[in-house]
């Protein structure tokens, strides 16, 4: 088994061609028009086709570099977390261009290099390191990668057969990523239709969504919210669950703060469920502060600024600051179906405050917001649905995070030379790795 050579970039690739820029509407090209790629073609290692700008008539001969099968695209410049940038190009683009702000690496030598191997060394922890040394720039918006600093970046380089099995390796990873992405978009769009569907049109005893209303209009009335089951009532969120907000104890009062009180601020309500709080108060901050408890199985609501509108289910008993507005639910009433609601009926509440500035939401406000309610049994079967379905998004979201861990641990093993595939490899003469001239 060769033993691996210490190079530089440039010791394996022809050139970087960068492309230019053209005026385009901003739209992805159609057909017999051609493209230039936008910066965020590049994502997560990842080549997206369709971030492309239409090029203009007459600017169509201005173009230069269309898109190569086997070839690597790079971020010569972007934001600090983007510059540096890459994706493997695994089919040729023909009717896509680079702009000016992406190079296209090509091989000296394919025989020597393989380009979905090299495309994982620029994904690799260590080259990410390295460009946040090398990158210019005095704008803390925008960063230059130069091109001296990228040809000189150390890579090691293993022979070739051995490449081909680590890219394997770490493509086949790199499907499973795309796949649960792709599955996980398809659930996200999902979901929003459930959410339109169950909150409108809701199931029927069986269980079942009831058909539209265009379909069997005498299962359906008019109402201040439109079409609705005939079984539904509109009522207000205070018909429904009891309101209120809570307090903060003064900070400038030792012991009011670090106790055993959770205690719920309003960027907290940006986690979908709260089991944990960020601080805790004490009971003597508790007393001496309009901080009230709030029971678990509790939907809350942010009141003021970027989170206003965002809404949260709480899952252990807490307490909450002035801009979180708890809304418990009467006995008669679920609590999830409302958590699912108010989530529904989120653009709409804030659609009746936007104006200049942030908006901020009121008590009395959320209070007057008109829901289309169902009897409490329908309730439960609509929350179980959404319910299920969100659990299988959050198994989706937690098995890519696995599996990125995954991709990120066997890249820093295979790309160093400290885990070796040598027992995958058939006994063969192995083409040697590609060294400086």
């Amino acid at each position: 088994m060769s033993e691996w050579v210490n190079g530089t970039l440039a010791d394996a690739i022809a050139s970087l061609d960068a492309g230019v820029s053209v005026n385009a509407e901003d739209r992805p090209h159609g057909a017999g028009e051609i493209g230039v790629l936008k910066t965020s073609a590049i994502s997560g290692g990842a080549f997206r086709a369709e971030q492309n700008k239409a090029v203009l008539q007459h600017e169509r001969s201005l173009v230069a570099e269309p898109v190569q099968a086997d070839s690597i695209l790079v971020s010569r410049m972007n934001t600090p977390a983007l510059v540096g940038d890459s994706c493997y190009i695994p089919e040729e683009h023909p009717t896509l261009f680079l702009p000016d702000r992406l190079w296209q690496l090509k091989p000296k030598d394919r025989a020597q290099l393989n380009m979905r191997w090299l495309s994982f060394v620029l994904q690799s922890a260590d080259y990410r390191r390295y460009v946040e040394v090398h990158a210019t720039g005095t704008s803390g918006s925008m960063k230059n990668l130069p091109k001296s600093k990228l040809l000189a970046l150390p890579v090691q380089y293993p022979a070739a057969v051995e490449q081909s099995v680590i890219a394997q390796i770490l493509d086949t990873l790199d499907t499973t990523i795309r796949e649960t992405e792709a599955l996980i978009d398809k659930l996200k769009a999902v979901k929003q239709g459930l959410l339109h569907d169950l909150l409108t049109r809701g199931v029927d005893a069986n269980g079942q969504l009831r058909p539209p209303q265009s379909e069997a209009p005498q299962l359906y009335k008019e109402s201040p919210l439109g079409w609705i089951p005939m079984e539904w009532s509109c009522r207000t969120l205070a018909y429904i669950a009891n309101t209120y907000a809570g307090g903060t104890p003064s900070r400038d009062m030792p012991g009011f703060f670090g106790g055993d009180v959770p205690w719920i601020k309003s960027t907290e309500v940006n986690r979908e469920s709260i089991f944990s709080t960020d601080e805790q108060i004490t009971q003597l901050g508790l007393r001496n502060s309009s901080a009230k408890w709030v029971p678990a199985g509790t939907p809350l609501i942010a009141m003021y600024g970027a989170t206003a509108g965002v809404v949260s289910w709480l899952a252990i008993p807490a307490t909450t600051n002035q801009a979180v507005l708890a809304a418990v639910p009467n006995a008669d009433q679920h609590g999830r179906w409302i958590y699912w609601a108010l989530n529904w009926s989120a653009p709409r509440l804030l659609a009746s405050v936007q104006g200049s500035g942030q908006p901020n939401l009121s008590k009395s406000t959320v209070d007057a917001l008109i829901l289309a309610v169902p009897e409490s049994s329908e309730q439960a079967a609509v929350a179980k649905i959404l319910d299920q379905h969100v659990s299988r998004l959050a198994k989706e979201t937690n098995y890519l995070t696995k599996v990125r861990a995954q991709k990120f641990g066997l890249m820093d093993d295979l790309l160093t030379g400290r885990v070796r595939v040598t027992p995958l490899l058939e006994p063969a003469q192995e083409p040697a790795a590609p060294t400086g001239a």
